[in-house]
């Protein structure tokens, strides 16, 4: 298996959680008191990385919301990058960049997220192919997540489209898992909004490891997200909660009552086995 999802396993099991924070740490939502300080984005993430860790088995920074604000942006995600390195070397850390280009470019990324910023692990567009995202693919020591079947309203757009009878989701949860992951070092991105899709992606890719966004302002479910998509060994999922958690009034206790409510389904299950 692959280093990182060794890496994901220990901790999910070592605090038996399956769950991801979300570091969308827009600056205009940040508390007044963060606005004010010196690195901003970075002071409010450790403070909810310190509120979070011991519920969190990944923190998934978007990088959206570094990039908006240029080089000071970026410099406190390397400055929450390395103390998450530093603090929490046990806990997995996700890019949220959904990157794809063509493979000299890709290179580039590769070097930035992986080698510059450290990151366990990225999203990326697999509608380049395989071909372009080798630079990726080929780095065994880290992780790829790749869009599948995402939480969005819209995703149908395209995502539904049939080839050969079969969604094109389907299609990319077969070809990521049954050719793409040599290395085992693949995911997918499934989204908590389409549970029996999620269902049908379990059944073709069965120990594939799924990121799951749209838990809690998006209006998925954390019991049919559990239902439909733990694996065999009682894992399999990366079931990401961001606004909901890093903006309430309580960070911790809002972590907590998500650990808690996927633990709950997931005791569910085994009784009703």
């Amino acid at each position: 298996m692959n280093t990182i999802l060794q890496k994901y396993n220990r901790r999910a099991d070592a605090i038996r959680s399956l769950l991801c924070v979300g570091l969308d740490s827009e600056f205009s939502r940040l508390p007044a008191r963060f606005q004010a300080a010196k690195h901003p984005q970075f002071e409010f993430n450790q403070w909810i990385i310190e509120q979070t860790h011991a519920y969190a088995s990944s923190f998934k920074p978007n990088m959206a919301f570094y990039e908006a604000r240029g080089t000071q942006g970026l410099a406190e995600l390397q400055l929450t990058m390395q103390y998450l390195r530093e603090e929490h070397p046990e806990i997995v850390t996700i890019c949220d960049a959904k990157r794809a280009d063509i493979g000299n470019t890709n290179r580039g990324y590769v070097e930035s997220i992986f080698d510059q910023f450290g990151f366990d692990s990225i999203t990326l567009h697999p509608y380049l192919g395989k071909e372009a995202l080798a630079p990726f693919l080929e780095r065994s020591d880290k992780a790829c997540i790749i869009l599948c079947r995402t939480s969005n309203a819209g995703a149908g757009e395209f995502q539904d489209l049939e080839t050969n009878g079969k969604p094109l989701w389907q299609v990319v949860a077969e070809r990521v898992s049954q050719e793409w992951d040599r290395d085992g070092n693949c995911m997918l991105v499934v989204g908590a909004t389409y549970p029996d899709e999620m269902r049908r992606i379990r059944a073709v890719a069965p120990q594939t490891t799924f990121l799951v966004p749209g838990v809690g302002a998006q209006g998925g479910d954390v019991a049919a997200v559990v239902s439909a998509g733990l694996d065999a060994e009682g894992r399999g999922l990366m079931i990401s909660s961001s606004r909901d958690i890093i903006f309430s009034e309580d960070p911790a206790a809002s972590a907590r009552a998500v650990r808690d409510a996927i633990n709950a389904a997931k005791e569910g299950i085994h009784v009703s086995r």
